[in-house]
């Protein structure tokens, strides 16, 4: 039977609770959130169900060893004392990522994957006279260096390469949202599939079909064709292939619509690309339309969530372009919830909505504010005065 270990799944700055929610729905053990993380615990089944399942998760690493260290020299000699031929074979082929923030070592994430390379070379050379290979895009081994002040994890990573790379998107548009980000917005936006989905601004589609596998309850990372953890020395494939059945018995069909609009010929072909290699083509429509000439041609309740351009690529008036987000939103889809991230603050104010909710979030380098709108089915002050006008009427 397989025993529980501790893992850190990272994400990005304002999803730890989402991925904190995500893990214990999925069974996690000792879910403990961090800045940036979230750790916790489970056997080798669950580390490979994470990896499938999560959404706004960009890591999962194992922890193999904690301890501090006070300069160059105790990393060295920390890395090089591990018996690494239980993790890796002398003919296989490695890799090192590294995080830096101390101030006894070089804040310098090359110069600390750097000097722990040469640990595990040296390691190898000494007891076997060999050693093993440096391959940085498919490596047999993916070792994760942490350094916070004083001190120092060294992980194990299982997934490889960032569970951002889902592996449905193959063509994108300039500044296309990352699919954590766009998956940690749709989660804590409460959308869930139990209302309409609309994305007005929808570029390369990566909204669309976060919102649909969410919508259908899809493993995230079900079109991946690598992690990390399949090259493994102790990989159970038969178990991986039992986790991965499991997960797609729990598929589930939403019957309501999930349609994305963008004004650019280019973007729906694009975004028509991606969701048909998602295998996504039956849940989601993309038509091209300009938002601002839009109208809510879908009844009931609808969650509105999109990505506008800001920063550098917005090359309108600023102050025009949030102004027109607002009338639209305000004149043309009632019983709508409205959710857009943005990294132009001072334009919120030109939206002429009152903001229900602000929740602080980073996109690459921006700080960003996700921001929610009610729209109502008629504004509160039609409603109170056509009560008024038909009391008087009787």
């Amino acid at each position: 039977m397989n025993k529980d270990f501790k893992m850190v799944a990272t994400t990005m700055f304002g999803l730890e609770s989402i991925l904190a929610e995500e893990l214990k729905n999925l069974g996690a053990k000792d879910v403990q959130e961090s800045i940036r993380s979230v750790s916790f615990k489970g056997d080798e089944g669950f580390m490979y169900k994470a990896n499938i399942a999560l959404r706004t998760a960009i890591r999962i690493l194992k922890p193999i060893k904690v301890t501090k260290i006070y300069d160059e020299e105790d990393l060295y000699d920390t890395v090089k004392k591990i018996k690494w031929e239980k993790y890796l074979d002398i003919d296989g082929t490695f890799a090192i990522g590294a995080v830096s923030n101390s101030k006894n070592l070089p804040n310098h994430s090359h110069y600390i994957a750097l000097k722990s390379k040469d640990a595990i070379a040296d390691y190898f050379r000494d007891n076997f006279g060999k050693r093993p290979d440096v391959d940085l895009d498919y490596p047999d081994l993916k070792i994760h260096i942490h350094i916070n002040k004083d001190l120092l994890t060294i992980s194990l990573d299982s997934s490889g390469d960032s569970l951002h790379k889902r592996g449905y998107r193959t063509a994108t548009n300039i500044a296309p949202i990352n699919e954590v980000l766009a998956a940690g917005m749709i989660l804590l936006s409460g959308y869930r599939g139990d209302e309409n989905f609309i994305d007005p601004m929808c570029g390369s589609g990566t909204i669309l079909i976060e919102a649909a596998m969410i919508a259908n309850n899809i493993p995230a990372n079900i079109n991946r064709k690598r992690f990390g953890f399949e090259s493994w020395k102790d990989y159970d494939e038969d178990l991986y292939f039992t986790i991965q059945d499991s997960l797609l018995k729990k598929i589930r069909s939403s019957h309501f619509k999930i349609m994305g609009f963008d004004k650019a010929p280019s973007a729906i072909v694009k975004a028509n690309a991606n969701i048909k290699e998602a295998n996504l083509d039956e849940f989601i429509g993309v038509h091209h339309v300009n938002f601002f000439n839009s109208t809510k041609e879908v009844f009931g309740k609808t969650t509105i969530l999109f990505n506008p351009p800001y920063g550098e690529r917005l090359n309108v008036d600023t102050q025009e372009f949030y102004k027109k987000i607002g009338d639209t939103l305000k004149h043309n889809y009632p019983d709508s919830t409205a959710w857009f991230i943005t990294s132009d603050i001072p334009a919120l104010k030109h939206v002429g909505l009152r903001t229900s909710k602000r929740i602080d979030l980073r996109n690459g380098d921006l700080d960003c504010k996700f921001v929610r709108y009610d729209l109502y089915e008629g504004s509160r002050k039609f409603k109170k005065n056509n009560n008024n006008f038909c009391s008087k009427e009787e």
